[in-house]
């Protein structure tokens, strides 16, 4: 990500999450995120979907909430990082995106996954076992609808029709295999803060994936990498260990329970774990320079979780990632007369 190549884009990621049981007050301040990451230039803000929301996030259905950020922002791209696609119908859902696209004025990304989670598999009465048959089912019928085709009848298409989603379908993947995938089908690729079950560094193992996606494209458009980086900008490491250090170290410990991180973690491995990024601005924009994957990505996209930083101190974060962190690397806000993105 040098002066030399095209510009990439800026997103941050929330996924819902508050300290009590305030719902309305976590459900505001995520949305005031969106209000805050618009007027610092970032190009897109994404959301991540989940339906149990211990250890993960609150947030179950994000096209909702991104037609509520569409009415409150005026540049910045919306997007899911990810919509768990197997518990979705995926007309209703490209029908939904369609309508938030349309209101938004066609800011809208789609990331699609599969999802983990067996409680919520069995909650919408689909087989966790038949995960990814079942993601690439309805990814296939979400492109479809999403191109304006006929869907399932002949005659039915979805209404309002969408516009322009070629390259604004992405997928989430966890595999070298996933990651060619996506590119025979024409998604953009995803790629989670952290690798789980492996014991390198979160960036060498995502490196080679990167570089698989990028040799089994065959579009004649650009592909797009979106790299998803845990990053807690502050005064310094210990304001920044203050905010998010317990909370990272109990989301490890929870993880290593399923067998994705070994039993026993002491705080700094779960950070490591995380592959996280925190203290100040300058000491994080020089780790960013040595991270692997940044180079090929054409998304840098920062979040918190599994922090859960106070909302002051979460707006600051976002406020020294703008203006501090991300210019390091090579980033410039869109000016006003551009859309965000590239």
């Amino acid at each position: 990500m040098t002066s030399e190549t095209p510009r990439f884009r800026l997103g941050f990621l929330t996924h819902v999450q508050g300290r009590d049981d305030d719902l309305a007050r976590t459900y505001r301040n995520a949305q005031e995120l969106f209000v805050a990451a618009d007027e610092l230039g970032f190009d897109v803000g994404w959301v991540a979907q989940h339906h149990v929301a211990p250890g993960g996030g609150g947030l179950s259905s994000p096209w909702t909430f991104l037609a509520h950020a569409a009415a409150r922002t005026t540049r910045i791209r919306l997007g899911t990082a990810i919509t768990v696609l197997p518990l979705e119908d995926p007309v209703r859902l490209a029908e939904d995106v369609a309508a938030v696209d349309l209101l938004s004025g066609g800011r809208v990304e789609i990331g699609v996954g599969s999802g983990s989670s067996a409680l919520e598999y069995a909650a919408f009465g689909k087989d966790v076992a038949r995960k990814r048959e079942l993601t690439s089912e309805n990814l296939e019928v979400l492109r479809r609808a999403l191109a304006n085709e006929e869907v399932r009848t002949p005659g039915f298409r979805i209404q309002p029709p969408a516009a322009g989603f070629t390259d604004r379908i992405w997928q989430g993947v966890f595999s070298g295999d996933g990651a060619a995938y996506a590119a025979a089908g024409g998604s953009n690729l995803l790629l989670n803060r952290a690798a789980y079950g492996f014991e390198a560094p979160t960036d060498e193992v995502q490196r080679p994936w990167a570089e698989t996606f990028l040799a089994a494209w065959n579009r004649p458009r650009r592909p797009r990498i979106g790299v998803s980086r845990f990053v807690f900008p502050a005064k310094d490491k210990r304001t920044a260990l203050q905010q998010i250090g317990d909370d990272v170290h109990r989301a490890a410990l929870r993880m290593a329970e399923s067998g994705a991180f070994p039993k026993g973690l002491d705080r700094d491995e779960a950070l490591r774990r995380f592959h996280s990024f925190y203290g100040s601005p300058d000491e994080i924009a020089a780790e960013l320079l040595q991270e692997k994957v940044l180079p090929v990505a054409t998304d840098l996209i920062t979040q918190f979780n599994p922090a859960v930083p106070d909302h002051d101190a979460a707006i600051r974060a976002l406020e020294l990632i703008a203006t501090e962190v991300a210019p390091a690397l090579g980033w410039k806000p869109a000016t006003a007369s551009e859309p965000a993105g590239v």
